[in-house]
């Protein structure tokens, strides 16, 4: 393979050569085992749908323009992204990494310096919209190459029109299967696939004729040739949604494409028909005498051309346009009269009836916001609006959409982790081994403003509560405290450190009662009585009285009576 441009991170140990597979690995992504199609597949569309990467794409970004999608489009990324307050949108959570605390606090500060490389908390709301409308995203990690211990320098966006992934099968050119077998004597002694992997980038991918993997067109521009990169320079996060037939990647948009032109021909049929139908029609006889067929018909078309004005429609503007430059709602009809009738005479038809239904309308933007995951309350000029009840009340629609936004944010959190684990390895904080292990249980906490998910909160801690008092009797019998805090009130371990600070610091201030004293004073005992200012009671307070003769130890439990319980 030739030199690439970036850098490349490798592990200390190599595949365990008894492990072997005829299948390659798979990023779960678009490209598998050979050139990716974003470059050079060329197929039929039988959908017609798209013909490449490139234009599909584009068909994506000219969707979102669109002011129904775009209404869309902000309701989901302001209900993933928070950007509107002065905290972070996202902050990393390291609750459940098996590490030390030492190391945890080398993983905080690294994020955040990734997040002020990427200035990701005043262009969050850009990166998410665009990740969401192309389905993909990419990053060029930019780093000293002579010293790659200070970590990422930069990072640079890079448009997905000019960039793809390459994922190429090794194979020995004399054999035709996947695997090589090394010795031919061994059955074991086989040697898996090899993928060579790296990322295309060409700058001069801008242009349709030029476009990736265009039909009928030359992969690239003879002018500036394509730049190979390393895999690891270069942060990849895609929607994970894949169309396995023709092997692309699609973005959330893919699925409103149908529902999308629906609506834009409904609404222009709809515009047509009303300034059709709309306007009363004349019905003109012209008198045409004893003329022959073709004077009577030259006749008819100088009278109508002389009264009648052309009308056109332009669906891309939504204009009506006349030739005339003056407008005027007729459409009238010019018939001939022979001699002998009524002679010339000037009928009117009326105008459409029922123009002011909207439902096929209202219905098609309904479908369009379900293909889109967005509740059909949140159409605008929607009459329903939002239910700020209790949560029990909460659409169903609502809760999908929630859980719908949760799984958008876990798969935009790969685009976190692969420079966590960039700038994790660079400056030698852990080791690629190392990552296997911890980088499953790094968690990315967003913040929240979901009024739902406030309101569903706060009956869970009402709930809870409950649950406590209902329990408190049973503290130190059956339940332990430490059982109550972390399995009821379902408080982490930095939380219930943090509130126990507090809850201490508050006390020492005066503000909270201490509770040994109110437990004191509930007892009658006033806590100057003890020494120390505590009571100390007595350690047969609350047993029964026994006879000094009498091994209270050695007692045992009476007899039952024959015959059963009483």
């Amino acid at each position: 393979m030739a030199k690439l441009f970036g850098f490349k991170i490798q592990k200390d140990d190599e595949q365990n050569k008894n492990v072997v597979s005829p299948v390659p690995q798979s990023n779960e992504d678009s490209s598998d085992y050979y050139v990716s199609s974003g470059f050079y597949g060329q197929y039929v569309d039988i959908d017609g749908v798209f013909k490449s990467e490139y234009e599909l794409i584009k068909r994506y970004r000219e969707m979102a323009l669109h002011p129904e999608v775009d209404s869309a489009i902000e309701d989901i990324i302001n209900e993933a992204i928070v950007s509107d307050q002065n905290d972070s949108p996202v902050e990393i959570d390291l609750e459940n990494l098996p590490a030390s605390a030492k190391l945890k606090d080398l993983i905080r500060e690294e994020f955040k310096t990734i997040k002020e490389v990427m200035d990701f908390d005043k262009k969050c709301h850009e990166i998410l919209r665009n990740w969401y409308i192309d389905g993909r995203i990419y990053y060029h990690k930019v780093i000293d190459i002579k010293k790659p211990e200070e970590g990422l320098k930069e990072v640079r966006y890079i448009d997905p029109l000019k960039i793809k992934l390459v994922r190429k099968l090794k194979t020995d050119p004399t054999l035709r299967g996947a695997i090589k077998q090394v010795n031919g004597q061994n059955p074991a002694d086989l040697e898996s696939p090899e993928i060579e992997e790296y990322y295309q980038y060409d700058p001069s991918q801008t242009q349709g004729k030029n476009a990736l993997g265009a039909i009928g067109q030359t992969p690239f521009s003879t002018k500036q040739r394509p730049v190979k990169i390393a895999p690891d320079a270069i942060t990849f996060c895609h929607s994970g949604l894949v169309d396995r037939n023709k092997q692309t990647i699609l973005s959330y948009l893919h699925k409103s494409i149908k529902a999308l032109n629906q609506l834009r021909m409904i609404e222009d049929s709809l515009v047509i028909y009303r300034l059709s139908r709309a306007p009363e029609r004349r019905i003109f006889y012209i008198d045409v005498g004893n003329l022959p067929k073709m004077k009577a018909e030259q006749y008819l078309k100088e009278v109508m051309n002389r009264y009648r004005n052309k009308l056109v429609y332009d669906a891309s503007t939504g204009e009506i346009r006349d030739d005339r430059k003056h407008m005027s709602m007729l459409e009238d009809f010019w018939l001939p009269r022979r001699e002998g009738g009524r002679g010339t005479e000037i009928t009117t038809l009326p105008g459409g009836q029922n123009l002011g239904e909207l439902s096929d309308i209202e219905y098609f933007q309904k479908k369009l916001y379900r293909s889109l995951g967005v509740p059909e309350s949140r159409i605008a000029g929607s009459g329903e609006g939002f239910n700020l009840g209790r949560s029990s009340e909460i659409l169903r629609d609502e809760i999908k959409f929630t859980k719908f936004v949760g799984r958008m944010r876990k798969r935009f959190s790969h685009l976190f982790n692969d420079m966590l684990k960039t700038q994790l390895i660079l400056k030698n904080i852990v080791t690629p081994e190392d990552w296997d292990t911890l980088g499953d249980h790094i968690q990315y906490d967003f913040v929240y403003d979901n009024h739902f998910a406030e309101l569903k909160e706060t009956e869970l801690i009402n709930e809870r509560l409950g649950v406590v008092a209902a329990v408190d009797p049973y503290v130190g019998k059956y339940f332990s405290l430490d059982y109550v805090r972390r399995n009821i009130l379902k408080q982490k371990d930095e939380e219930i450190i943090e509130i126990d600070k507090q809850m201490e610091k508050e006390i020492k201030s005066g503000k909270l009662a201490d509770p040994m004293e109110v437990q004191q004073l509930q007892l009658g005992v006033h806590p100057e009585q003890m020494p120390g200012g505590a009571m100390n009671p007595d350690p047969n307070m609350g047993q029964m009285p026994q006879d000094p003769g009498i091994d209270g130890s050695a007692t045992e439990a009476p007899e039952m009576p024959e015959g059963g319980e009483i």
